[in-house]
């Protein structure tokens, strides 16, 4: 066992101790993939499962001449897809791979955001596809879509929408349980700000890799500023910073993002996991 696994290990055993009818877990797989045992319930978000190096990085982006992914999965193939459903937050490679369309169980729930990816995802065989709403139920868990911006709004006026399509991030919620918020892949936007305000919640996970497209300013998701604000957002809340230093065009290391938390006083509300990494709350 290497000193990552160990460390796993020890966070889980802790968690073992404390009620089990109140745990929320979470682990990183890598990138924005994640698992997320929410009441007795598994989800594995947006997954991206190709071996390191399988396609090529995005044509456009920053350091576009690397192979996606950067790294290797940090956990065996069969323990990821351990999974009760499959939440898509959009359909880009590094959140939808063909990996993950070939090994994922063709029976296995999955959550799309619209009509427009169900249909793509049930194009691949998958045969129990659902729309996510504003409330959609699932084994007892309270799933919520919100709304993001991929990109800034000089990004949508210079005509990069239709580039960087729709997205969405989701809510879990359940009486008894911390409510967790997931943003996936957006910059900071109203639709965020609402959904802080609305929902409250407990945990809040943030894509803050500052996914870069060269010539212009700004980000495609959020960074280090954009954690701040939600931790601001939400004064109680746990922010977890994921899709770092697995992507081409991801240009926001884990090491500046703590060490930001740090100068802005923040640190003990901040997560910044290393792929592989179960945590609790």
């Amino acid at each position: 066992m290497n000193i990552r696994d160990a460390a796993i290990a020890t966070i889980l055993a802790a968690s073992a101790g404390t009620a089990a009818a109140q745990a929320v877990n979470y682990q990183l797989i890598r990138n924005a993939t994640i698992k997320v045992e929410y009441a007795g319930t598994t989800f594995l978000v947006d997954p991206m499962l190709a071996p390191k190096g399988a396609w090529p990085g995005f044509e456009g982006t920053v350091n576009s001449q690397l192979r996606n992914p950067l790294v290797e999965l940090p956990v065996p193939l069969a323990d990821v897809l351990k999974a009760d459903a499959v939440i898509v937050t959009h359909t880009h490679m590094d959140h939808w791979d063909d990996a993950a369309k070939a090994a994922i169980p063709k029976s296995m729930p999955v959550f799309a955001q619209d009509e427009a990816d169900a249909a793509s995802i049930r194009k691949d065989g998958f045969t129990d596809v659902r729309v996510l709403g504003a409330d959609t139920e699932f084994r007892g868990t309270r799933l919520a879509k919100t709304g993001g911006q991929h990109g800034t709004d000089a990004m949508m006026a210079a005509g990069l929408g239709k580039r960087l399509g729709a997205v969405s991030g989701v809510v879990f919620r359940r009486a008894g349980f911390q409510t967790t918020y997931i943003a996936g892949d957006t910059t900071w936007t109203a639709d965020v700000e609402r959904a802080i305000a609305t929902y409250k919640p407990d945990v809040i996970i943030l894509n803050t890799g500052y996914a870069r497209i060269p010539g212009l300013d700004g980000s495609i998701i959020m960074g280090k500023e954009d954690l701040v604000r939600a931790a601001q957002a939400a004064p109680e809340a746990h922010v977890v910073g994921v899709h770092m230093e697995a992507v081409n065009h991801a240009s926001q290391t884990r090491r500046e993002l703590r060490d930001y938390a740090a100068s802005k006083g923040i640190a003990a509300r901040v997560l910044v996991p290393e792929d592989g990494a179960a945590f609790r709350f």
